[in-house]
């Protein structure tokens, strides 16, 4: 089939589109929540809630494997003009990327998983620094995290190989 020319929706209905983006995530189309977010920063390249909303769509996608996803969630997370959201929204891709990978579950999928939840931290603890008043997002998710860690024994760091005895066989 061949391309379509898009159409542009009206500048006055980015509310009511941005509302149904989160609806749509929400009853787990992150798709349909991606074209939503692509259609507004159309109109508004810069809009900060569809630059994030979209990357949380990105983010939903992980789990299908999709790897540019990634990709372009930490490009959106660039365009993000507060550091606040630029950490938080970094932690939210590190920690639902490692949560995709251990899903996964191939070799060595606990270790990677643990990199990234650890990653995350250092995001939300950055975020945690320069958070608006009343927020506490960050927090509840480097909790969300540590608890995860705590309760998932095959979620832990690589052994280093140069501390472990050698083996004679």
């Amino acid at each position: 089939m061949g391309k379509f020319k898009l159409k542009s929706i009206k500048k006055d209905a980015i509310r009511s589109a941005l509302d149904k983006a989160v609806w749509y995530r929400a009853l787990s189309e992150p798709l349909e929540a991606e074209s939503i977010c692509r259609d507004v920063l159309e109109i508004e390249p810069d809009n900060q809630e569809a630059l994030a909303a979209l990357l949380l769509a990105l983010t939903d996608q992980f789990t299908r494997g999709l790897e540019n996803r990634y990709r372009e969630a930490k490009e959106l997370a660039e365009r993000l003009t507060s550091e606040y959201d630029q950490e938080y929204y970094s932690g939210i891709i590190s920690e639902r990327r490692a949560k995709s990978q251990y899903q996964q579950g191939n070799p060595g999928s606990g270790h990677l998983a643990f990199e990234g939840i650890k990653t995350a931290m250092a995001h939300y603890e950055r975020a945690e620094k320069v958070r608006p008043v009343e927020n506490d997002d960050a927090i509840l998710r480097w909790n969300a995290c540590a608890r995860l860690l705590m309760n998932s024994p095959d979620i832990q760091p690589e052994p280093d190989a140069a501390s472990e005895p050698a083996r004679l066989e």
